[in-house]
Formats: structure tokens, sequence, C-alpha cells
């Protein structure tokens, strides 16, 4: 048998193809371009899947539905009794996710899509009831969201913050809570280069 080897590309090409989407990943991904939003990169979906994976994740956090490209991934790292509880403002999103989620095998019962802003959302979910907490929102809200994860997450449970390597008008905003983060005695940080950037951290 003769083995095939491919040329070897760059490697943030090798990253980003490593892991490849399905169709129905592929298909959520299109509509969220269509309506003008900008999904997470395979490459970060994929390190979703193994975290949610990794903690054997029963009850999941993810603060921005989007069209459900990262819900999608994380679904699939979590136990086959996890609930996905996803927040979103833009209830005509959470509606092409929902409708995804099902086609890809997920039942209604696996994804509980709530409509409104988070900050008021957060409050009425249940104190350390939480093994991971994915945001994709207002950097400057993101603060915010690392306080309410240290409440809603269980010891061991992980907060995962994305687009902390971006180079907006938020980059200061974002890299100070990252320092912030990474000096606290409650977390336990990585910074990973995926997509416009991790920051992951484990509550001690």
């Amino acid at each position: 048998m003769t083995t095939l080897h491919r040329q070897p590309g760059s490697a943030g090409d090798f990253i980003a193809s490593f892991v490849p989407e399905d169709v129905i990943a592929q298909t959520a991904r299109g509509l969220a371009v269509e309506v003008g939003l900008q999904p997470v990169a395979p490459a970060v979906g994929a390190a979703l899947r193994m975290l949610a994976g990794a903690c054997a994740a029963k009850a999941v956090v993810e603060i921005g539905t989007g069209t459900g490209v990262s819900g999608l991934w994380l679904l699939r790292g979590m136990r086959a009794d996890g609930v996905l509880t996803t927040i979103d403002r833009e209830s005509e999103h959470q509606r092409m996710a929902r409708r995804l989620f099902m086609e890809a095998g997920f039942s209604a019962s696996r994804a509980r899509v709530i409509t409104g802003r988070a900050l008021e959302v957060l409050p009425r979910l249940a104190d350390g009831a939480y093994d991971l907490i994915f945001v994709d929102a207002d950097p400057t809200e993101y603060a915010a969201f690392v306080d309410a994860a240290a409440r809603l997450l269980r010891p061991g449970g992980v907060v995962v913050l994305h687009g902390v390597l971006t180079s907006g008008r938020d980059v200061f905003t974002v890299r100070e809570l990252a320092y912030a983060v990474r000096d606290s005695d409650l977390w336990q940080p990585a910074l990973l280069p995926l997509g416009e950037g991790l920051l992951a951290a484990v509550k001690a």
C-alpha cells in the first residue's frame, strides 16, 4: 500500500484545517455570514468541543448564540444528557440555531434557548451549577461575565472568552481583564492563540 503525504503548509493553515466542520456546521457558518455575524473559527470550535469533553460537561452556558456554530461544537463535546443554555438578544438568529441543533440530532431538551441581554439573564441562573461558560459577545462586558462565571461555575469549571487577541478599540479593556484573571487566586488561566484568541481559565 502506498502512503500519500500531503504537502506541508503553514502552521496556521494546519491548525485551521486540522478538525474539519461537517455540513451542518458549515450551514450554520454560512447563515452567520449572511446575517452579518463572525462565527468562531473551526479550530476554536474544536477547542470548545475538547474542553466540554475534558470536563464531562453536563451544564454549559453560552453567551452569544449566533446561528449555532459554537453551540454545535459545545453540544458535541458535552455528555449525552447535557443541556446547553444559550443566550442572545436576537431571536431570529436563535431560531436558526435551534433548527440546526435539531438537524444535527440533538433533541429540543438539549438546548435551553433564552432571548435577552446576558447580564440580565445570568443573575437568574443557579450558583455553582455549571461546568463550562463560553463567552463570544461584547468585549466591554467581559469583566462582568467573568464575575458572573465565578458565581455560576462549580470548582473545576471552565470559563472561555473569545476575541481576546483582537486589535480593535476594545483591546486595552480586554487585556486589562486578561491580566486581572491571570493575577487572581480564583483562576488558573491559559491564553490560546486560536481564532481571535481564547482566554480559558479553570475555577480553583
